[in-house]
């Protein structure tokens, strides 16, 4: 039997794998019902964080599979969602070729409300492709499509997890401006919608480097086997300039909904009925529609209680399950840009024929290890010492009618004692003489009055006299 995490999510078989963890049939013991669930594949720090954003999306609508909960034990992760069975447009390609017009219309209208849905919490989907949007397995019925794996979406403004030079998705669904290193954005989503429907349409991958030479003189006219009014909306979806192609999934949408009313319809009604089949399997012995058998709740993995697995899940072998099962591996991943075209060839900075040293003073001063570092190598000639210019005296040129003087040496001289300085300008106040000599205030003023009082005296006495 599977692997339990945290007591709750039963890994039963592999169905799929995504950007960054294999993606597993599971029975949810708590709701009793049989959910697909992500486990993470690595443990860096950066798969990790991708996972998180994942997670912790919440969307709800009924074109989009977004994750539904989450749980952790140990170290593996995981992240549930619901079970869709009808498997992806790229297994429908896959049993019936191009699709007729007016069904792909019917997929582009709810892949466009899917991704109306998710613009309008400020996401950019960056992964939009034909493996990555699934089908629920409606057989000849109106087909019911949900766009799924959001491991590398990001919200607006948040800090991106790529380098600058590299873009993250999946090669031959680029918009031209991400191969230009633009920051992700809405218009890059809806040019993946774009080449979704040629997709539908012609059975095989649109090669996008022609099509973006096709538009070097407009917009071009519209393919073999494509309706011209479907081929109004999705050359204007394709065009290499983001600011030509439509600003929302809404206004594609209508613009979609006009030109499916323009469509033949004799040559609607006689084109093939398509059905979606189940396309992952019966169960595994051990499980039925109710679940697990012959068992009475929950076992942990290796029936320990602990997170040992049974060489079932998704720790024996980071995936091995999937590769014995046949399912290919995610081509999203990470991608060197390419150097941006120059418009004209402009030679490479050319090194100097000689090395700048540094400046005499710098030079005499300069560490023994640092001198040996401008060696240059046996057998090389040795470099010159660049030649500093001198530092000249300045002479002003004469003015017409004034005499000429000779220009006096400086001399050297000793400053005068410097002044104390002088307060704010606005203070109102001087700086304080400097103090005299003599006895302190406090001395002073006794002896002072006591002089006064003896004088007073004095000149009593003095006409007192008979």
């Amino acid at each position: 039997m599977g692997e339990v995490f945290a007591g709750r999510y039963e890994l039963v078989d592999p169905i799929g794998r995504g950007g960054v963890g294999a993606v597993w049939r599971t029975w949810d013991h708590r709701r009793g019902r049989y959910v697909a669930a992500k486990v993470l594949q690595q443990s860096d720090a950066h798969t990790l964080l991708r996972f998180v954003r994942e997670q912790a999306l919440r969307i709800d609508h009924p074109h989009v599979l977004a994750p539904t909960s989450w749980a952790a034990d140990d170290d593996k992760v995981l992240f549930t969602m619901d079970l869709v069975r009808g498997g992806s447009l790229a297994h429908l390609i896959g049993d019936y070729g191009p699709l007729p017009p007016a069904y792909v219309c019917t997929l582009l209208d709810q892949l466009l409300s899917g991704l109306s849905a998710v613009h309008a919490e400020d996401v950019v989907h960056r992964d939009i492709k034909p493996a990555n949007i699934l089908l629920e397995a409606t057989g000849t019925g109106r087909p019911h499509l949900r766009l799924s794996d959001f491991g590398i979406s990001m919200r607006k403004g948040e800090p991106r997890l790529t380098e600058a030079d590299y873009v993250v998705g999946t090669p031959g669904y680029f918009a031209p401006e991400q191969l230009m290193g633009a920051e992700p954005d809405f218009p890059a989503d809806l040019y993946a919608v774009g080449l979704v429907a040629l997709y539908l349409l012609t059975g095989r991958k649109p090669d996008s480097q022609a099509l973006v030479e096709a538009y070097v003189h407009g917009v071009p006219p519209a393919p073999q086997d494509i309706p011209e009014p479907l081929w109004q909306v999705l050359g204007t979806l394709l065009h290499p300039d983001p600011e030509a192609r439509f600003r929302t999934a809404t206004g594609v949408r209508r613009a979609l909904a006009s030109a499916a009313e323009l469509l033949s319809a004799d040559a609607t009604a006689e084109q093939e009925a398509v059905e979606v089949f189940d396309q992952i399997g019966p169960l595994p012995p051990g499980f039925g529609p109710d679940g697990p058998e012959n068992r009475e709740g929950p076992r942990d993995a290796g029936g320990t209680g602990d997170a040992g697995g049974t060489g079932q899940g998704p720790e024996s072998g980071d995936g091995e399950g999937l590769k014995a099962s046949g399912f290919p591996a995610s081509d999203t991943g990470s991608f060197h840009l390419p150097p941006p075209v120059q418009a004209y060839t402009r030679e490479p900075p050319q090194a100097p024929p000689f090395p700048a040293p540094a400046p005499p003073a710098a030079q005499a001063h300069a560490p023994a290890a640092a001198q040996e570092t401008t060696q240059t190598s046996p057998g090389a000639p040795a470099a010159q010492p660049y030649p500093y210019p001198q530092p000249q005296p300045y002479s002003q040129p004469p003015l017409a009618g004034m005499p000429t003087q000779p220009t006096q040496p400086t001399q050297p001289y000793t400053t005068a004692r410097p002044l104390a300085p002088a307060g704010p300008a606005d203070s109102g106040h001087r700086a304080p003489a400097a103090r005299r000599p003599g006895p302190p205030v406090k001395v002073a003023a006794p002896l002072l009055a006591l002089a006064l009082v003896l004088i007073a005296v004095g000149v009593w006495a003095l006409t007192q006299t008979p």
